[in-house]
């Protein structure tokens, strides 16, 4: 195992072995049966190309030794940061296989995210798209490039600029050492309470079953067509069962630039897609674009997560889109509950369904980690064969994160239902769930209280029909005011991401504090909720 991540106890790892949830799967090995067995069946389908199972196997292997005559070893880490075009596929698997390990970043991340996570990864090399979105991402690494010295290689897809072609390294394979299926195959970007991201290691063992278990569950076999839709360095887009579960069985998998309608009802419709991954504001949107395109949904399962789904919008995803619906809760740590396909349409919208694997523990407790009683709401702790036992590098974060005895303390707050249903109440956590993107509190506050005018500050919620929330900035200034569009432009230049920034800002003389001393963020929450109503009025 990797220095830095905590492997699962042995007792429990020979439990999960001889149950069958770790089968000893390489996630490097996900397109190689059916390159031999089916090598024309296409395996990505993104603009213009369609790329067979064949040709995507071939380029993963070329890449790999590509990678490996450049100088990247087993247990490097390699930040990727790379759209839904095939080569995120083929950069994965190309790593995979030779045993080092992506860090999967968001095309929405800027300066400050990525010099944090090549930093803390201690990443030797940096894999960008040159220019997407308009955005030119070889002058976000010429940044990133002066402040990790460490950092030896970017990567570019397209026009390298003064780095190296991505385009440039596949040469003629070679034999590669496998690594070790219990060892760590990748990092996913925790949505943490404190500071910058946490880092989750995924091991080839665990994730592989996750992948597995995802496609079972939703009776998604070969003949599945999955439409990746949101960023697929997100867990949702990946491994639920995502991009890499289709390719694990078999299935042709359909990037999208964009989740907009515009962009994904003609694939839907283009190439029979079965299964979607969908965050719950988009699931709005799309209701909203049903008149303005004629599209067949029968065929489609939409999968929706990253926020609840309001009750109001469940109903009607069926009579509108005319799509089935399952309602999931996961977290890039691992847990993942979700309703079955045959279950009853009111445990379907009101629930997030049951845990994924028959071997999850979970515990419902209460603020002195007493079990609450059947149907009250407590806070979720989990562990299980895909649920990290520990973040990357994050000794002092995990004795407070975890339990003793090795439970992950979620920070969400569930009940349980009579029929064993999940359903989740909200967070104990300090974070903002904005469209399914995670904003943690602290860091935003500490970007605030870095501008000069600023002398106090706290980030609150504040419930939106859309995005479920926004991001409420609350700060009290050393003299003058400071505007909105000020604030945004002086995060942007601070390399926070856009979804970060907040929707609205609110002036005050000065901040509620509890009898502690401590900012007194319920005051606010109501006192803002209140403002907002006597305003709609």
């Amino acid at each position: 195992m990797l220095p830095g991540c905590t492997p699962w106890p042995r007792e429990f790892a020979e439990i999960y072995r001889r149950a069958g949830y770790w089968s000893g799967e390489l996630l490097g090995d996900l397109l190689r049966p059916w390159s031999q067995s089916d090598p024309g069946r296409i395996a990505v389908v993104a603009d213009d190309r369609r790329l067979t199972y064949r040709e995507m196997d071939v380029a993963a292997d070329r890449l790999a030794t590509g990678l490996h005559r450049l100088g990247i070893r087993p247990h490097d880490r390699v930040v990727v940061q790379l759209p839904n075009v095939p080569e995120f596929v083929t950069v994965s698997v190309a790593l995979f296989r030779l045993g080092a390990l992506p860090v999967f970043a968001l095309p929405a991340h800027r300066s400050n995210e990525i010099k944090y996570l090549c930093q803390h990864a201690e990443a030797v090399a940096y894999v960008i798209p040159d220019i997407y979105q308009k955005f030119d991402y070889r002058v976000l690494a010429r940044e990133v490039r002066r402040s990790v010295t460490a950092l030896k290689h970017v990567l570019v897809l397209g026009d390298p600029g003064e780095f190296q072609a991505l385009q440039d390294l596949p040469c003629q394979p070679e034999p590669l050492p496998a690594p070790s299926p219990d060892d760590a195959a990748f990092f996913l970007l925790s949505g943490g309470t404190t500071g910058s991201p946490k880092l989750i290691p995924r091991t080839h063992d665990d994730y592989a079953y996750q992948l597995r278990a995802s496609a079972q569950g939703l009776g998604f076999d070969d003949k599945g067509v999955y439409l990746a839709a949101l960023p697929i360095g997100h867990n949702a887009a990946l491994g639920c069962p995502g991009v890499l579960g289709t390719l694990r069985t078999g299935g042709k998998v359909v990037l999208a630039s964009s989740p907009s309608p515009g962009d994904v009802f003609p694939l839907i419709e283009q190439e029979g897609v079965t299964l979607t991954t969908l965050i719950t504001p988009l699931v709005m949107l799309w209701m909203q674009a049903t008149e303005l395109f004629k599209v067949n949904f029968t065929r489609l399962l939409l999968q929706v997560g990253g926020a609840k789904l309001d009750a109001e919008v469940g109903w009607k995803v069926q009579p509108t889109l005319g799509c089935r619906l399952t309602h999931w809760f996961g977290m890039a740590e691992g847990f993942l509950s979700y309703t079955r396909v045959d279950d009853a349409p009111d445990v379907i919208v009101l629930t997030q369904g049951r845990p994924l694997c028959p071997a999850d523990e979970i515990r419902v407790v209460d603020a002195l980690d007493y079990d609450v009683k059947p149907g009250e709401v407590g806070e979720l702790l989990q562990r299980g064969p895909y649920t990290l036992r520990g973040y990357y590098k994050a000794d002092e974060y995990n004795s407070t994160a975890f339990t003793s005895d090795g439970y992950l303390r979620t920070g969400d707050l569930v009940r349980i239902t009579a029929s064993g249903n999940m359903v989740v109440e909200g967070r104990l956590k300090d974070v903002i769930n904005r469209g399914g993107e995670k904003v943690p509190a602290e860091e935003l506050e500490s970007h605030l209280l870095a501008h000069p005018g600023i002398r106090q500050a706290a980030v609150i919620p504040i419930a939106d029909p859309v995005m479920g929330e926004r991001i409420c900035a609350c700060v009290v200034c050393h003299s003058g005011k400071v505007t909105l569009e000020e604030l945004k432009n002086f995060l942007r230049l601070r390399g926070l991401a856009d979804f970060k920034m907040p929707d609205r800002l609110k002036i005050m003389d000065t901040l509620p504090h509890t009898s502690l001393g401590k900012i007194n963020k319920g005051a606010l929450r109501d006192a803002i909720a209140r403002e907002m109503s006597a305003t709609a009025k």
